[in-house]
């Protein structure tokens, strides 16, 4: 287990390949959100450090070895990463926990083990990939190329770092793209320790630079002219920004945003299987901090009262606590302010007439680290803030309905539209009501986000698909190129 005590210390930026001094001399600190202490300090990337990491990613794509490499080669050396990945797992899942609180059951296996799978899955799509294809047109044969996109600006958030990280890194990478990491502040160390393990697994010099930055960095890097494509995790409002910054040079983006997702319980479903479900897909989710959480539970009103009350004594009966501890389900907001703005929430809930079934507070004997009980809220309508924006936290609205189409209509009623849940006894009518549904991604009689398969969202939950080879396919440009026509007879 890493020392919670020590400081993991960086003070060179990864920039091109090579450990670089930084051109500022300020820093971001690390802060633990159990202990409230600093555990990591590293540099803070100024614009001038993005000039030179986006030369050299610009020097190293248009004119280096990395494109240029046979797909099998890449592969290789992709593999060696993910090979590493995998074997230091635990290791990593640690450096994850000690930066954000994710409890470390789920630090272990949705947050190392799951990059391990990305990158896996990307690789596997690669070698089943074309990178070029003859075909007949109108007017004679063509060739058409899958070329990379170029200098790709990879921007990930703090819940999920190497999940998001490899759902950009590994596809672009083997795409022959080259890249330029920009990790979320509050959480760099895991991003400077992948930046090693790709230098050590033969990943050629240019191809990855990794900044620790703030907003302000990042808005530089995103308008870069020297940038073909922006991948982005994110909040909503930064993913506007991004597009409109990136929309002056026309540059590529691909934006996975916020949600607000509905769990649809039918009148025959089964809560021995809906309820561990909703719990797994919520406040054991990263402690409720996941854009995939399912924030809304649609009841029948005839099984309200019966819902409400086993859904209360699971949220209740939840370990909160230390996420070093195994037994831990739900850990710390990652900052106090993450928890102020549930606290927030959980008041403006109560403000506008909803109940709150369980939790609604801080959990008694944790004064220190930024803890939020998980909180289940009844008596919600579908136009009550807790209902519509983004908490981000382990906060649940149960909401009733009439009949199945007035449950799809709730559904629908968001401004996101990025996952989801529909639970019944008939799975056939279950599939049937979540093919309704307008969101990215939806499980019935579950929860799940597959590696496998493309992930992201309709409306304000983003552009653009991850993962699986759709995921591949995003750091592609189509060339065609129109051969000689046969000569007449």
């Amino acid at each position: 287990m890493t020392d919670s005590n020590a400081v993991v210390e960086h003070r060179t930026l990864f920039i091109g390949g090579r450990w670089a001094e930084p051109a500022g001399r300020d820093t971001i600190e690390v802060i633990s959100p159990v202990t409230e202490r600093v555990v990591g300090r590293v540099p803070h990337a100024t614009p001038e450090d993005v000039d030179l990491a986006v030369a050299a990613a610009r020097e190293a794509f248009d004119h280096g070895p990395w494109p240029r490499l046979p797909l099998k080669e890449r592969i290789e050396v992709v593999t060696r990463i993910k090979d590493a990945l995998a074997a230091r797992h635990q290791e990593l899942a640690e450096l994850i926990t000690l930066q954000n609180g994710s409890p470390m059951l789920f630090s272990v296996r949705g947050q190392a083990l799951s990059a391990v799978g990305t990158f896996g899955v990307a690789i596997a799509a690669a070698g089943r990939f074309q990178e070029e294809e003859e075909r007949q047109g109108t007017g004679g044969p063509v060739l058409v190329r899958r070329e990379p996109v170029g200098v790709v600006a990879a921007i990930t958030p703090w819940n999920v770092p190497q999940l998001t990280i490899a759902g950009k890194l590994a596809p672009a990478l083997l795409a022959g793209c080259t890249v330029i990491l920009k990790p979320s502040p509050e959480t760099p160390l895991d991003a400077l320790w992948l930046a090693q393990v790709c230098a050590d697994s033969g990943l050629p010099e240019g191809v990855l630079s990794v900044l620790p930055a703030d907003r302000e960095t990042s808005s530089y890097l995103v308008a870069h002219p020297g940038i073909d494509k922006v991948a982005f995790t994110g909040s909503v409002g930064a993913g506007k920004a991004i597009a409109a910054a990136a929309a002056r040079n026309l540059t590529r983006v691909s934006l996975e945003l916020g949600g607000k997702s509905a769990a649809i319980l039918l009148d025959d479903a089964d809560l021995s299987v809906a309820v561990p479900a909703i719990v797994g897909g919520t406040c054991a989710a990263n402690s409720g901090q996941a854009c995939v959480a399912l924030t809304r539970v649609l009841v029948p009103a005839a099984r309200y009262d019966e819902v409400a009350a086993v859904l209360t004594g699971a949220f209740a009966g939840l370990k909160v606590g230390d996420p070093s501890d195994p037994g831990t389900v739900v850990g710390p907001m990652v900052t106090r302010k993450q928890r102020e703005r549930n606290l927030d929430y959980i008041r403006i809930g109560q403000e506008e007439g909803a109940k709150v079934l369980t939790g609604g507070g801080v959990p008694s004997g944790l004064a220190t680290g930024w803890y939020v009980e998980p909180t289940l809220f009844g008596d919600v309508t579908n136009d009550m803030r807790i209902a519509r924006e983004e908490i981000f936290g382990p906060v649940v609205c149960l909401i009733r309905y009439g009949t199945e189409d007035e449950a799809v209509a709730l559904a629908d009623d968001s401004e996101f539209g990025l996952s989801g849940a529909v639970f019944g006894a008939d799975e056939a009518r279950a599939t049937e009501i979540a093919r309704k549904v307008r969101t990215g991604t939806v499980t019935v009689n579950g929860f799940r986000l597959d590696l496998a398969a493309p992930f992201g969202g309709y409306k304000n939950s983003g552009i653009g698909r991850e993962f699986g080879p759709e995921g591949l396919a995003a750091y592609f440009e189509y060339k065609t190129v129109n051969l000689p026509a046969p000569a007449k007879a």
